[in-house]
């Protein structure tokens, strides 16, 4: 369990004491407060909850505090060592009373038990250079597993299930990707696991399988069950709507999934929405009302997947995500998938995961899929309207395009404009009604339309059949969502063109650009190479007139 003092010192907010809670504003920053009065006993620090046991409660009351006599006065001290000794042992008691998570599934074929370690390399260099490592975060634990080899057939991996192989033919599917030949022996085997891979590489049916199997094998009946065993967190509602459909697809001992998002299912039916669920799949910020509302509890997840860990750990989530996994089992199995991975991501690991294996396919930095040509345009501000119509008015009856902005203003501006000369267009920003929104992707699914303006909302998971073509209207804001822009297209073994409309004001991003540009071998513009020199140039002096005004300054006041 978390430190609770540490907990304390993060959030102002109240935090969750196992299944109690303690509002830092009713302590003294000393940790004491004046009891000499009666009428200020309401200034103690409570620690309590409706769903927190009365046992628990009253130890942790019992060990939190001592009266001292100061200087003629009573105070109250509170002892965080017993407090969070005593909250430990009522955690250790509630959880001894739970069922066992059963995740161990896995049966190795003999054709992946007899490949020797180098035929296993030769298969990693092979596809992306895969990179397999353990990442410790729990020093205690001797008793590691090796790493499994990797499959590479569907039926290796689910010859005992094969209503599971069934929804996989059905689908079309020829051969695992990289990152499922590794992930899923890991998965089937009840391994936590990092898996960090390009967009479009099929990360989604990677921990989704596993999930379905682990569902059905836990030793609690459905009915019996307190609530549902897997949580799937994603950054976005677009994201949770695919994942939910991708669910549909693979249905299997009729598990039932449900989308929770903000704008979906009143708080007043939730006890009707959750009912016989086995999979949530949430947005951050919804799911934390949930938890705080009492509509899920954490305890009850045993599979956990963050997809798009990256952007979900980063400071926009990452506290709803803290406060809502706060009181989750030990021993539950966990999924983190990113297309890039930063190096403050691994102090946030050992929250969620124990003993992650790290499964990287392709360079570990950022990188654009190699599966999209990349292309650079050079244009003014003014002209960049012009050259996105000419574009549309020559695109192929097969192409499908989005258009990325910066912001819905830019977005409704170019929407506005197709409007105009009537070119039929979807949009999706963030603002829209949700109605709105979905019908934007639906119709780009079935083909209705062929072209979505829209802003980075639509940037992370969103996988639209067949789309020939990004253009990025507008530069994004940072590099990353670049990479996760263009990796629209290009999925599923595909290729695709992504299209950069490149103004003197987006200069900052030139050396950045340049890097992704040589690690997917592609055209680096000279043009591009003179305006990152040129930026480096203005800052270095812009840094060097600061530290002569600073020179100056010292120099006039001695």
């Amino acid at each position: 369990m978390a430190n609770i003092e540490d907990a304390w010192q993060e959030d102002p907010e109240p935090v969750q004491i196992g299944h109690s809670s303690i509002s830092r504003s009713t302590c003294q920053e000393s940790s004491e407060v004046d009891s000499s009065d009666k009428s200020q006993n309401s200034q103690f620090p409570q620690i309590s909850n409706e769903e927190a046991s009365s046992n628990q409660v009253a130890a942790a009351n019992q060990a939190s505090f001592s009266f001292l006599e100061i200087n003629g006065q009573s105070t109250v001290s509170i002892d965080w060592e017993k407090v969070n000794a005593a909250c430990d042992q009522a955690d250790k008691e509630r959880w001894a009373k739970l069922p066992p998570i059963v995740k161990n599934f896995y049966i190795e074929d003999p054709e992946v038990s007899s490949m020797s370690p180098n035929q296993v390399e030769q298969w990693r260099r092979a596809n992306f250079d895969i990179h397999v490592q353990i990442r410790r975060t729990c020093d205690k634990q001797l008793d590691l597993k090796p790493i499994p080899n990797p499959v590479l057939t569907f039926e290796q991996a689910f010859k005992n299930y094969p209503e599971i192989l069934d929804a996989i033919y059905q689908q079309g599917l020829s051969k695992p990707s990289p990152i499922q030949s590794q992930a899923w022996p890991i998965l089937l085997g009840g391994g936590d696991l990092i898996g960090i891979s390009q967009t479009g590489t099929g990360k989604t049916l990677a921990f989704l399988l596993p999930a379905l199997i682990h569902i059905e094998g836990q030793i609690t009946p459905k009915q019996e069950r307190q609530g549902p065993p897997v949580l799937i967190l994603v950054p976005t509602r677009e994201l949770a709507i695919q994942i939910n459909k991708e669910v549909s697809k693979y249905k299997y001992k009729n598990i039932k999934s449900v989308c929770l998002y903000r704008g979906t299912h009143d708080e007043e039916d939730m006890q009707d929405v959750l009912k016989d669920v086995d999979i949530v799949i949430a947005t951050p910020g919804r799911l934390r009302r949930l938890i705080v509302a009492g509509h899920l509890h954490a305890i009850n997840f045993s599979y956990i997947v963050l997809d798009e860990a990256d952007k979900l750990l980063n400071i926009d989530f990452g506290r709803d995500v803290r406060v809502s996994l706060f009181d989750q089992r030990p021993g539950h199995q966990t999924v983190m998938t990113s297309a890039a991975w930063s190096p403050y991501l691994w102090s946030q690991v050992k929250l969620y995961a124990n003993d992650p294996i790290q499964i990287n396919v392709g360079p570990l930095e950022l990188a654009a899929v190699h599966t999209v040509t990349q292309q650079i345009m050079f244009v003014e501000d003014d002209d960049k309207m012009k050259i996105l119509l000419k574009f549309i008015t020559y695109m192929e009856p097969t192409d499908k395009v989005i258009v990325f902005c910066t912001t819905k203003a830019s977005a409704a501006h170019v929407a506005t404009e197709f409007a105009v000369i009537e070119i039929y267009c979807q949009l999706l920003y963030g603002d829209r009604d949700q109605d709105e929104r979905e019908a934007a992707l639906e119709e780009m699914l079935d083909g209705t339309a062929t072209i979505l303006i829209a802003t980075d909302v639509a940037s992370r998971g969103i996988h639209i059949q067949d789309l020939t073509h990004v253009i990025n209207f507008d530069f994004p804001e940072t590099i990353e969502d670049y990479v996760y822009r263009i990796g629209r297209t290009g999925r599923a073994g595909k290729t695709g063109t992504a299209i950069t409309y490149f103004t003197r004001y987006d200069w900052e991003h030139a050396k950045d650009l340049i890097k992704i540009l040589n690690e997917a071998n592609q055209e680096v513009p000279q043009e591009l190479e003179i305006m990152a020199q040129k930026y480096e140039e203005y800052v270095n002096s812009r840094r060097d007139n600061y530290f002569n005004r600073e020179l100056e300054l010292l120099a006039f006041l001695n």
